[in-house]
């Protein structure tokens, strides 16, 4: 589905990406509309899928969670499907995706320490072959997306 964005919209968009708690006022000045038409704006990107929800931005170190990773998963013939159903209650993944290639899953997991990442891996190879990715540091975070060239 390609829904057409206008520039004014993007422009509220890239507002709302820097900064989701930034006021419609503050946007607006930004943007060259009042806050009301801003208000409206963004209700109807709201309605329309465009604008998915609003999220904090949590420190996995400073919760308690020394080990971020990236694990991959191998699913073994008929595996799969039971794999999906657990994903969402393991409490240690932030993002899982579906993949194509070797690969079927690839998971951004947060651990409190090897031990638990022990553990957590014990938990996964029932389901199939894992690959763990130790994160070091983050060198692009939460990147804006931006008006593509085919839009434009």
């Amino acid at each position: 589905m390609n829904v057409k964005i206008d520039d004014l919209n993007w422009n509220i968009l890239n507002c709302l990406q820097k900064n989701a708690r930034e006021s419609f006022a503050n946007i607006g000045r930004k943007v060259g509309l009042t806050p009301p038409a801003v208000a409206e704006r963004v209700k109807k990107m709201e309605d329309m899928g465009i604008l998915e929800g609003y999220r904090a931005s949590v420190s996995h170190a400073l919760t308690g969670h020394q080990l971020k990773a990236i694990i991959t998963l191998r699913a073994f013939m008929g595996k799969l499907k039971p794999f999906l159903a657990l994903a969402p209650t393991l409490e240690e993944v932030v993002n899982c995706y579906r993949i194509t290639g070797n690969e079927n899953i690839v998971m951004e997991v947060v651990l409190k320490d090897q031990f638990h990442l022990e553990k957590f891996i014990d938990t996964l190879i029932q389901y199939g072959e894992t690959r763990t990715h130790i994160i070091l540091s983050n060198v692009v975070r939460n990147a804006p997306i931006k008006k593509s060239g085919a839009n434009r």
